[in-house]
């Protein structure tokens, strides 16, 4: 997965019932998310590929 950047969407592939995610800030390897159904979640993205969403609408 490449770098993720504030404001961008993602699912977490294991936890679909989270809803979608908004990446708050990514710091090396430590991601703060904002889940729909989950609020707000610290993420190793070296032990979690997250799911990049083009259009959080769709």
């Amino acid at each position: 997965m490449g770098d993720l950047l504030p404001g961008q969407w993602v699912r977490h592939p294991a936890r679909p019932d989270w809803g979608i995610g908004q990446v708050q800030s990514a710091i090396g390897k430590r991601v703060t998310l904002n889940f729909e159904h989950a609020g707000k979640v610290l993420i190793d993205i070296e032990r979690v590929s997250l799911e990049t969403i083009e259009d959080p609408e769709a």
